[in-house]
């Protein structure tokens, strides 16, 4: 798989009490240089508290704050800059939707944002991944999904469920009859590049699919964002949906 080619983020000085953007310890002693950082944004703490032991037991994984309300999650990612960010849907005041929003539209570098759903098949995830959000979680998900997942985006990779999207999109996508703009631009490969974005294919299946390197599905995919105008793989397909590009079904 391939990693993505951001600046690397500035050091920070530790993981957070929960419900505080405090940090907890002073580096060296909670230093942990390679680690994906996270916030974890849920109102219920026994969920808060489940999700930080399961990702803090990973020696790759660092839980570094946490937030109880999205307006708190907002906050807590602008003080703490993480690489990834669990984020509940359905919050008091504003909710998983609207600080996905926030948080994406306020920092040139945002973090890479999972909502963690009870339902799959709900508008709110839907909107959620029109926001910008890299994919969904379930919260009856195995650990070892959850830690997969939070590895997956901290590389840019998809977290889609194909047939979970699919039903998604026929039933809360907005339809537009008319060809989109950007279709036209595509070349053939980069068309079953997009399908198979849609069929939640990595960098890695795409180029074993179509039989080139990783290097060149990376430069596809990328492409693929361009042309489409999406922020991300998760929004390229949903972009792919709304417009007919691919139809639900």
């Amino acid at each position: 798989m391939n990693t993505p080619d951001a600046e690397p983020r500035p050091a920070h000085p530790g993981p957070t009490h929960p419900d505080s953007a405090q940090p907890a310890c002073a580096p060296p002693a909670c230093a942990r240089p390679t680690s994906v950082r996270l916030v974890v944004a849920d109102d219920e703490r026994m969920v808060r508290t489940a999700l930080r032991v399961i990702l803090d037991a990973e020696p790759d994984l660092e839980v570094v704050g946490e937030a109880s309300s999205g307006a708190e999650a907002v906050s807590v990612v602008r003080a703490l800059r993480p690489d990834v960010v669990l984020m509940d849907v359905r919050m008091p005041g504003i909710d998983g939707i609207r600080a996905t929003e926030q948080i994406l539209a306020t920092h040139a570098d945002p973090p890479r944002i999972v909502v963690v759903t009870t339902f799959e098949n709900d508008s709110y995830v839907y909107d959620a991944l029109r926001a910008g959000a890299a994919g969904f979680l379930l919260k009856r998900s195995a650990a070892e999904d959850l830690v997969r997942a939070v590895r997956l985006v901290a590389r840019s990779e998809s977290l889609l469920f194909p047939a979970a999207v699919r039903a998604l999109a026929a039933a809360y996508g907005t339809r537009n009859p008319a060809a989109p703009p950007w279709a036209a631009r595509l070349t053939d490969r980069e068309a079953e590049v997009l399908r198979l974005l849609a069929k939640g294919l990595s960098n890695a299946e795409i180029a074993a699919a179509l039989g080139f390197g990783a290097a060149t599905a990376k430069t596809h995919v990328a492409a693929v964002l361009a042309k489409t105008g999406a922020r991300d793989r998760t929004q390229a397909v949903i972009v792919a949906y709304e417009s007919g590009f691919i139809r639900p079904g």
